[in-house]
């Protein structure tokens, strides 16, 4: 059987919505990768891989980051960004392969949210053990593990915070949450709302965000001959962390989604 065209796979694995989703697309996707992976899934229209087998290899992908991270100076940080982009690569593959063949699972759902939340907290973490020398010549300082993990935790958290109003919701037998509900109900919570939506400041705790700092951040390590740049920068991915795990409660208490 011959491969579809790039041309026939795009209605369908592309279907109007998926690029513009506000809080399921990356922008990253928009911007390159879905280009990148519909010629993937052109590849792997007609072969025997599955769109599950896909969601744990990028699994695996997101969980490399944080050794490949360990590694010494700018090819550490280099090996993060590969391996998260690698990770991004997949969950868009995995995706069109599904509806490509019509291979749709809650399973499937499932995997692709854990894989979301493992990415996520091992770039912090891998950053937090970067940031601590762990190969280097002098004391360990594990403040910086610390605050890598604390911030890994707060990320999950924020993940849990918004996946836990649709278990709430169902558990009480009521629809999925439509996005007019996101809006918070008080005019101060929505104007806080749309200066945090505006800064983007809180993306910085995302796996996909948080690689690429790095690697800004291991060039300027690199110039300096330290860890100077690196430790700042986990400190303040801590310090948004925290503050957005906080907020991010607040914000969802204070709109409708929970009524």
């Amino acid at each position: 059987m011959p491969k579809p065209s790039v041309a026939e796979l795009r209605p369908v694995v592309h279907p109007p919505g998926v690029k513009d989703r506000r809080s399921g697309e990356h922008w990253g996707g928009r911007l390159y990768m879905r280009e990148i992976s519909l010629r993937i899934t052109r590849q792997l229209a007609n072969t025997k891989v599955t769109p599950n087998q896909l969601t744990y290899l990028m699994t695996l992908f997101g969980v490399l980051a944080a050794p490949a991270l360990l590694v010494p100076g700018i090819w550490g940080a280099v090996l993060g960004v590969v391996a998260v982009q690698m990770y991004l690569l997949l969950d868009c593959v995995d995706g069109e392969l599904a509806r490509w063949k019509k291979q749709y699972s809650l399973a499937g759902v499932y995997l692709d949210r854990v894989g979301a939340y493992l990415c996520d907290a091992a770039v912090l973490v891998g950053f937090g053990l970067r940031a601590a020398d762990l190969w280097g010549e002098g004391r360990i300082d594990w403040l910086w593990a610390f605050l890598g993990t604390l911030a890994a935790l707060g990320a999950i958290l924020i993940k849990a915070e918004t996946d836990l109003v649709g278990v709430a919701r169902h558990q009480n037998g009521m629809p999925p949450v439509k996005e007019a509900a996101s809006e918070p109900r008080s005019s101060g919570m929505a104007l806080a709302r749309r200066a945090a939506g505006a800064l983007k400041f809180h993306r910085l705790i995302l796996g996909i965000e948080a690689s690429l700092l790095i690697l800004v951040l291991a060039f300027v390590d690199q110039a300096r001959g330290d860890l100077f740049a690196s430790r700042v920068g986990v400190a303040v991915l801590a310090g948004i962390a925290l503050l957005q795990t906080v907020l991010h409660l607040v914000s969802i208490l204070a709109s409708s989604r929970l009524k």
